[in-house]
C-alpha cells in the first residue's frame, strides 16, 4: 500500500486563536469524513489537525455539532464515518438514486449473516448444522460480492476448509461499531431468530 504525502498545508494553525483553531480542525475532519465512502480511521484525521490536538476531542465535539442535522457521526471498527441518520431514509429513497447502496436482502439471507457474526469464523458445513441444511455457494457468493462477508482462516481439520466472517461493510450496513454490540441473546428470543445465533 503506498503511503500518502505529507499534506501541503499548515496543520498546526497556530496564527489563529485557540476557538477559531478548533473550528478550522473540526471542519476538517467534517470535510474529510463527508468525502470519504468507507470509515476513517484516526491516524488518517490525525494528519488533517495539529499535533498536539485531540482527534477524539474533536470527533465529539463534531458530533455535538452535528446534533440537529440530517446526518452523524458513527464509529466503525476504530473509525468514523458520516451516515445519514435513518429517519431520513424515505425521503432519500424518495429522490436519490440510492438503488446501488441498497442491500437487496431477503429475510434468510440476514439470518446466514446473523449466523456468520455470531459464530465466525464458521465454514459452510457449520452454517449447515446451524441451519439443518446446505448454504447455497449462490448465496455465499452473493454476501461476497456485497461485501459482507469474507474468508476468514483456515479451519483446523482435516481439508482446511475455508471460514466465514463479516466485514467491516458488514459493521456500517447494520450500524455497529463492532461485533460486540450486536444484539445480545434476550432481543434475539423476542426477534424470534435465537436459532441463528447458537
Amino acid at each position: 500500500m503506498a503511503t500518502r504525502p505529507e499534506p501541503d498545508f499548515d496543520r498546526d494553525l497556530d496564527d489563529l486563536p485557540a476557538e477559531l483553531r478548533w473550528r478550522e480542525w473540526m471542519r476538517r475532519i467534517e470535510a474529510v469524513l463527508f468525502a470519504s465512502a468507507t470509515p476513517v480511521p484516526r491516524e488518517d484525521l490525525a494528519r488533517v489537525v495539529g499535533q498536539q490536538a485531540s482527534v477524539e476531542l474533536l470527533i465529539e465535539d463534531l458530533g455535538a455539532d452535528l446534533a440537529d442535522r440530517p446526518y452523524e457521526l458513527a464509529a466503525v471498527s476504530g473509525s468514523w464515518m458520516l451516515r445519514t441518520r435513518s429517519s431520513y431514509a424515505p425521503a432519500i429513497r424518495a429522490a436519490a438514486d440510492v438503488g446501488e447502496q441498497l442491500l437487496d436482502l431477503n429475510e434468510f439471507d440476514v439470518a446466514v449473516l446473523a449466523a456468520v457474526a455470531y459464530n465466525q469464523p464458521v465454514t459452510r458445513d457449520g452454517l449447515k448444522d446451524i441451519f439443518g441444511k446446505e448454504i447455497s455457494r449462490d448465496l455465499i457468493g452473493r454476501l461476497f460480492v456485497s461485501d459482507l462477508i469474507t474468508t476468514g482462516p483456515r479451519a483446523p481439520r482435516r481439508g482446511a476448509p475455508y471460514t466465514f466472517v463479516t466485514t467491516e461493510k458488514f459493521l456500517v450496513a447494520f450500524g455497529l461499531e463492532s461485533l460486540r454490540d450486536l444484539p445480545d441473546r434476550e432481543q434475539l428470543d423476542d426477534a424470534g431468530m435465537t436459532r441463528f445465533a447458537s
